[in-house]
């Protein structure tokens, strides 16, 4: 069910045909030549006209150029007839979400019906290694090809398009995932599958797999047989029979260690389990890739979700595809399994407020477009909501939550607000990592909680790689704690803020303030008229209390699959602690250069890092890259002592592990557009040297020590809290892991 986006169909079954050679599937993110041959139709294309060969916005595939015929990408077009031709690319010469165009231009002739235009994209005949294929899977790529016979601009859509298959490379990493806490004696499932270098699931993966568990699991296998062809497999019916830590350490048939899961804590008594979610992602009918239905199973059978929602942009969601969405999440959704919520991104100019996403409870509920830019149909013109205030007052009456998104457009809360719908704020995606949206809400007196999730447009929901375009990080996820899984409960979870958020990564995340005297708990924000329901001498993260007490008690517990590499302890914007495990006489020859932060809040936020770092008077025995997802653009060593990068941060952080000969010798060089220092790597220890660039949002890079090794995967700290006298209280936490993710649990509020 494709959007045409308001491309003319005017007889279209005489513009001509198109065929694309060869049609054998190509490996994600490999080079490939293909021949796009277009035969002219019955009117031909007059003197003048041209046609447009086009492709989606989510696509990465390589930027077409025409002037290097040695170089990356080179694309060639040759009439039949002679006539002469002009090539243009543009990344944003076609109507959304068919952005990135080749025009290809009649200069001088015409073409008759039957003349041809032959188009090499990716021409070898020059030396080049042929167009970079885009670095995710897709059955159908289409090259859409649209023809102006008439020399106006109007361009009309060939009926059949030429496609090619994209398929996953071999696999270079594999993942086991369990769930993050569980019942003593209750069932879960263990996932695992191969990756290729992209991150997309491989169909390649086969062989026979041991699995080793830290404790004793019932309807565990000693092996695992995989076959060629399966994307990922499942086993269900897991259960562990006494309290304590599961992880489960994967081996190939050679005995090699090839991954090991994340950490199941197991408890005698759960009383909120968590459940793990992508609330926000985009199928081929609005901006994306792959169908929603596609979206969906993977979602569920791939990354190994408990629950997800399709949020296309509302303004290319036709009626009839809202009526699809929402056959397909009642089709999916069953309680205890896999819960779907029908919903979608109310993505209003920045202007008018800004994104939001919406997420129903229920199916065949009204959509409020943000405007019918590119839905043909005006029928439902009159319930469209316009701003994010028309939003919040369309939703009053609705069994609806929303949070707030920072995409191209950013919500801008400070504008428009509804705190009895509008419960949390999205502080991670694809598009990058944004705490300053939760600083505005504390600006404000907001209470919110936190989610991350991907808004992947690459048909990944729930394990979203950024691949090779501007995208700047990984995908996020939320852990909705909840009493089961169903819809009602994860609701129940997302109003009352009891989640936390990762940039990806599944942990072991709890938080809870303890009280000297009994506080009061609200049922909802006293702003929104909730009213106290108990009182507590315990409260966990997203909680709204009422306390005489002067100090309070923060437990955090955290279990995670890579070491801990800080803890940050936060009062609203302040950070009263950073802990790490491990103290300034434990630090070796670790150093790592971090850089982070966003130029600003708007589309172009990317910063870009370019740079290198040398050392002298020393010796780099050994580096390794940190968030630096385009492998196209890989952390190289220059010289001996010198390393060199092509990189971007969008809010989030990036960087560079280096491993010295002599831990204190020398001086550290770093050579940025941004940054430019000599550091004495003797003066590199425990804390932050922080290295400003003068603007941007968090903009900024930070150099430190590290222990040789940190075996720290897990952590429990019990700190007194000194209550703020001025603002009322928002307690949480922000951990940073050693492989370069990051949580956040959702603030406990504690008023006075």
């Amino acid at each position: 069910m494709r959007n045409n986006a308001f491309h003319s169909t005017y007889l279209r079954e005489r513009a001509g045909r198109a065929e694309i050679t060869p049609t054998t599937p190509c490996e994600a993110g490999s080079f490939a030549s293909l021949t796009l041959t277009y035969t002219a139709g019955y009117f031909g294309i007059d003197d003048t006209g041209s046609l447009k060969i086009v492709h989606r916005f989510a696509s990465d595939m390589g930027k077409m150029q025409f002037s290097d015929p040695e170089g990356w990408n080179h694309v060639t077009a040759e009439a039949s007839n002679g006539a002469v031709l002009e090539l243009r690319y543009d990344m944003k010469g076609n109507i959304r979400p068919w952005d990135k165009t080749l025009l290809i231009r009649v200069q001088r002739g015409f073409l008759r019906e039957g003349d041809t235009i032959t188009v090499r994209i990716g021409d070898r005949r020059g030396g080049s290694p042929g167009i970079r294929i885009q670095t995710f899977t897709e059955p159908t790529f289409e090259f859409r090809v649209l023809v102006d016979a008439f020399a106006t601009y109007n361009y009309v859509e060939l009926p059949v398009q030429p496609t090619i298959p994209v398929v996953a490379g071999p696999p270079v990493l594999y993942k086991a995932i369990l769930p993050t806490q569980r019942r003593v004696g209750q069932p879960f499932a263990l996932g695992f599958k191969g990756e290729d270098k992209w991150g997309n699931p491989s169909h390649l993966v086969e062989g026979r797999f041991t699995l080793h568990a830290s404790l004793p699991v019932k309807g565990l296998p000693a092996q695992l047989e995989v076959k060629a062809g399966q994307l990922a497999t499942r086993i269900e019916g897991l259960r562990v029979d006494l309290p304590g830590e599961l992880r489960i350490a994967v081996r190939n048939a050679a005995g090699r260690p090839v991954c090991a899961s994340n950490p199941l804590r197991i408890d005698e008594s759960v009383e909120l389990q968590p459940f793990w979610a992508d609330l926000h992602g985009q199928s081929e009918e609005t901006i994306g890739t792959n169908s929603a239905r596609e979206l969906i199973v993977f979602a569920r059978d791939t990354a190994f979700l408990d629950a997800m929602s399709h949020q296309g942009n509302d303004f290319q969601i036709t009626t009839p595809f809202w009526q699809e969405l929402n056959r397909l999440t009642a089709e999916y959704n069953v309680d205890g399994r896999f819960i779907a919520f029908p919903g979608y991104e109310w993505s209003g100019n920045t202007g008018l407020g800004g994104d939001r996403n919406v997420l129903f409870r229920d199916e065949g509920r009204q959509i409020h477009r943000s405007h019918h830019a590119l839905v043909e149909d005006l029928s439902d013109l009159a319930t469209d909501a316009n701003s994010a205030a028309d939003l919040f007052r369309a939703l009053k009456d609705e069994n609806a939550v929303v949070f707030a998104h920072i995409g191209g457009r950013y919500a801008d809360i400070k504008m428009a607000h509804d705190g009895r719908i509008e419960r949390a704020v999205e502080v991670h995606s694809d598009w990058g990592t944004f705490e300053w949206l939760l600083e505005d809400a504390f600006d404000q007196g907001f209470r919110v909680g936190v989610v991350a999730n991907s808004d992947g447009h690459k048909g990944r929901h729930g394990a979203s790689h950024p691949g090779a375009s501007l995208f700047g990080a990984y995908g996020g996820l939320s852990c909705l704690l909840a009493t089961g899984l169903s819809r009602d409960a994860l609701f129940e979870a997302l109003r009352k803020r009891h989640h936390y958020a990762t940039t990806g990564c599944r942990v072991h995340l709890d938080t809870r303030v303890h009280f000297d005297n009994p506080a009061e708990l609200y049922g909802d924000d006293p702003n929104m008229g909730g009213q106290v329901t108990d009182k507590v001498g315990v409260a966990r993260m997203g909680d709204i209390l009422r306390s005489t007490d002067d100090s309070v008690t923060l437990e955090i517990d955290v279990s995670a699959g890579a070491p801990i590499e800080r803890i940050e302890i936060r009062n609203r914007t302040t950070v009263l602690e950073t802990w790490r495990p491990y103290t300034q006489e434990h630090l070796g020859r670790r150093i790592r250069m971090i850089w982070e932060g966003s130029e600003y809040r708007g589309r172009g936020r990317q910063s870009v890092w370019d740079g290198s770092a040398t050392l002298t008077g020393n010796r780099i025995v050994s580096f390794t890259p940190i968030n630096l997802w385009n492998i196209d653009k890989p952390l190289q060593r220059k010289a001996d002592n010198q390393l060199a990068w092509q990189t971007l941060t969008t809010g989030g952080f990036g960087g560079a592990e280096l491993i010295l000969a002599d831990a204190h010798a020398g001086t550290l060089a770093i050579d940025t557009k941004l940054v430019k220092v000599e550091l004495a790597v003797s003066g590199i220890g425990l804390e932050d040297q922080v290295l400003a660039t003068g603007g941007g949002i968090k903009r900024q890079m930070r150099v430190f020590r590290l222990p040789d090794v940190n075996d720290a995967n897990s952590a429990r700290l019990s700190r007194r809290i000194q209550r703020s006298k001025v603002d009322e209280d928002a307690l949480y936490v922000c951990i940073t892991f050693e492989d370069g993710h990051l949580a956040w649990s959702s603030p406990t509020y504690v008023l006075r």
